[in-house]
């Protein structure tokens, strides 16, 4: 691929594939409680998510990468909430928007969870209650930024004697080494 003053573009798979990821990401939104408002707000034309290429939100776990869990969940729901978050494909990220979706808020009683990430892994978590849009907006950026620095799965498995003939569930160190979990 050459620049524009001649010279070459070089870059790696993993750059353009996460680039790629990174700017098109679907937001499966689960809104379970008054934090489904701003999330509503953050989808909305006043604060453009088409700019972060997040704009279509999902509505189908098997089209969607990213979940919002925005609200207060209760034990109940916290198990359609994994179902759904089990259906989803494989890269996912998790966003806990919101007090009570990131440690229970104000509802310290029997039947809420005390933060979605004892079900769910979350990757970033929103103050507030509830969180401005701008909040939202910051948090995709946080998920996009870690989208662009993961590594391929590919440096996950290691050939063998044979090239062609690969050992699946040994992680590879960053020196070639096979590390155990």
């Amino acid at each position: 691929m050459f620049s524009e003053d001649g010279g070459f573009l070089t870059t790696t798979v993993d750059s353009v594939i996460n680039w790629a990821r990174s700017n098109s990401l679907m937001p499966m939104p689960m809104g379970l409680a008054c934090c489904a408002i701003e999330m509503m707000g953050f989808a909305g034309p006043k604060y453009d998510a088409a700019r972060f290429g997040s704009e279509a939100m999902r509505f189908s776990p098997r089209q969607a990468d990213l979940m919002i869990v925005a609200g207060w969940c209760s034990y109940k729901m916290a198990h359609t909430v994994r179902r759904i978050w089990d259906q989803m494909a494989e890269p996912k990220w998790c966003i806990a928007q919101g007090a009570c979706a990131s440690t229970g808020g104000m509802h310290r009683c029997y039947g809420v969870v005390q933060g979605i990430d004892n079900f769910l892994p979350v990757d970033v978590y929103i103050p507030g209650c509830p969180p401005r849009p701008e909040a939202v907006l910051h948090a995709l950026m946080d998920i996009q930024e870690k989208i662009r620095v993961t590594e391929s799965v590919a440096k996950d498995v290691r050939f063998k004697d044979e090239p062609n003939q690969l050992v699946e569930g040994q992680i590879v160190g960053p020196n070639g080494e096979v590390v155990t979990a």
